[in-house]
């Protein structure tokens, strides 16, 4: 088996670095969140290597036995005994107080967990932390994964720890530049279609690229087969993803997804597909978990009601797609239907992924203020690329297809009359974007 190594990150790495060394002088807080398997962890253990280091995984445990862990990891980090804890907030101040002659990092992870152990611990950290950070040395780093929970904790207004960070960090996807390095490391011969299917399957998330890359599976056929297998790591990992962040009502959210998934893309034909009011759903789907987005067509303005929603993460996608939709085959272990399924639609399904590949290359170029798509009311006249530079008075419009025989640009300008009208001086170019452009 291949070790995949570390990629990427290097603006994370430096900022990260910075905060470290800013630590000796002055107590640091930095929040990191990202979707899980999306590398936090790996990033922080590459990024904190010049001043000792304490990496810490908050358990849904009792408060007594986390603080046993934690003092544990602290002698043989630090080399330092701290004593017997059953709180706590009494942990977090003498961890506070050795931070005054020992400058070192301290990680908290899955932070958020700590509202299952002891609610007021957040409150109490709060009061330790203004009390203490003033001669302190310490690097905190909190880390989560659910979004809606590391949001209420840091940026709600009412919440104890409101206002305390030092620095934030979002952690992303790979991006495609550095999905080819890695493909290209395992595999050199790597087709166009290779490269779209993992793209498709992992959407640049680093858990699922190493899972793929680490088992040979490199190619588009070795990528389906590796997903769809008995014992697949993929086949539960979408509901174990979602469920403990959506709650007890996660059935309507997946029925919700699965409708988005399926190419739903307005709340008419969402409600109507999942049979209740999508409405409520949809909105907190998009503002409180950051799962769906709120899409309007360029040139659109936010009062708009021109509105779809878009399932963002390319997994999701994927899994509500094949693997949530045809779980009665993955039940019964007919992983041959599903891979059947997946081949049939893999064409068309990703034809709409290769729109989505290009616009993210474009972005991804820094050139353009804004990359997105078009279409009118009714879904006529769609742009598949619109690329924006309002600096330079340019813009890009273009057409997507898997074969470039099935670009017509002469068609693509009839369809743009309503960008062309509001670009009159602009410089404007139409450009055609197949699989061999990848």
């Amino acid at each position: 088996m291949q070790i995949m190594k570390f990629y990427d990150r290097n603006e994370e790495l430096e900022a990260l670095q910075e905060i470290e060394k800013l630590s000796a002088e002055y107590a640091q807080m930095s929040v990191i969140t990202g979707r899980r398997r999306i590398g936090k962890t790996t990033l922080i253990k590459n990024a904190f290597t010049k001043i000792p280091f304490v990496y810490f995984f908050v358990g849904k445990k009792s408060e007594s036995l986390l603080c046993a862990e934690l003092t544990e990891i602290v002698r043989e980090n630090l080399n330092e005994d701290l004593g017997d804890f059953t709180s706590f907030p009494r942990l977090f101040r003498t961890l506070m107080n050795l931070s005054k002659r020992i400058n070192y990092t301290l990680v908290l992870d899955e932070f958020q967990n700590f509202r299952y152990v002891n609610e007021s611990i957040f409150s109490d950290m709060q009061d330790i932390w203004d009390d203490t950070k003033d001669e302190s040395h310490i690097n905190l780093v909190v880390c989560g994964s659910s979004y809606l929970k590391m949001k209420k904790i840091f940026d709600d207004k009412d919440e104890p720890l409101y206002g305390r960070k030092t620095a934030r960090f979002k952690i992303q996807p790979f991006s495609i530049a550095t999905l080819k390095e890695i493909l290209s490391d395992f595999n050199p011969n790597y087709t166009p279609d290779d490269l779209l299917t993992l793209y498709m399957i992992t959407g640049g998330v680093a858990k699922y690229v190493e899972q793929l890359m680490t088992r040979g599976a490199t190619t588009k056929i070795k990528m389906i087969n590796a997903v769809v297998s008995l014992g697949s790591y993929f086949i539960e990992e979408g509901k174990e993803l979602l469920v403990d962040e959506l709650g007890k009502d996660y059935g309507n959210y997946f029925s919700v997804l699965a409708s988005l998934a399926s190419g739903k893309t307005t709340r008419g034909d969402i409600t109507a597909n999942c049979g209740f009011d999508s409405g409520g759903y949809l909105d907190r789907l998009d503002k409180d978990y950051d799962i769906v987005k709120r899409a309007r067509p360029y040139l659109m303005g936010e009062q708009g009601k021109n509105v779809q929603y878009i399932l963002e993460d390319n997994f999701l996608n994927f899994w509500f797609r094949f693997i949530f939709k045809y779980r009665s085959a993955v039940e019964i272990q007919n992983m041959a239907y599903v891979r059947d399924k997946i081949l049939s639609d893999y064409d068309t399904y990703s034809g709409f992924v290769l729109e989505k590949y290009f616009r993210q290359l474009y972005r991804e170029t820094g050139i353009y203020n804004n990359v997105t798509n078009y279409w009118e009311s009714g879904q006529k006249n769609e742009i598949d690329l619109v690329a924006v530079d309002d600096n330079e008075k340019k813009i890009i419009i273009g057409e997507v297809k898997r074969k470039p025989d099935k670009i017509d640009l002469e068609y693509l300008k009839t369809k743009a009359g309503k960008i062309l009208a509001h670009h009159k001086k602009w410089n404007v170019e139409f450009i055609g974007l197949s699989l061999k452009d990848m």
